[in-house]
């Protein structure tokens, strides 16, 4: 089945929370980037707050670790126990356009870039900046995607 997202075919999650659904390492799990999971990533990403962290996604360049660490606290942050060592070694159906795509979901599900998430033709998520991201725009920063 591979990764599968909310407003899709697992309709666990529930968007207007912030919540996604993905299939990670063959289970059904629902990741939600919690005020937590967002102290987090603040700290991870050693940016001073919310305008920073998503001034760092829209830059569009995310490594590996930041993939793992991305979806290890939205998973925290829906109620899973794992760590980030623990994401690292789960896999997605799909590669690595699939971990991108999750994140992708997961940031516009928190910064409300829904509809800012594209495909390319591959189905991998298409690396766009659709705005600019400023103090004004944080928390809710729209056109913030993850680049795979």
């Amino acid at each position: 089945m591979g990764a599968t997202f909310s407003g899709g075919v697992l309709g666990r999650a529930n968007r207007r929370r912030g919540e996604i659904e993905a299939v990670i390492d063959g289970e059904r799990r629902i990741l939600c980037l919690t005020l937590s999971a967002l102290a987090e990533l603040e700290t991870a990403f050693a940016v001073d707050d919310l305008t920073g962290l998503a001034m760092r996604f829209a830059e569009g360049r995310l490594k590996a670790l930041d993939l793992a660490r991305i979806i290890g606290a939205g998973l925290r942050g829906g109620g899973n126990l794992l760590s980030d060592e623990d994401v690292a070694a789960m896999s997605i159906e799909g590669g690595v356009p699939a971990y991108a795509r999750v994140v992708a979901d997961l940031l516009a599900a928190t910064f409300g870039g829904e509809d800012d998430v594209v495909s390319s033709a591959s189905g991998a998520p298409e690396v766009r900046r659709t705005s600019e991201v400023t103090a004004a725009d944080a928390p809710g920063a729209r056109g913030v995607v993850a680049n795979p």
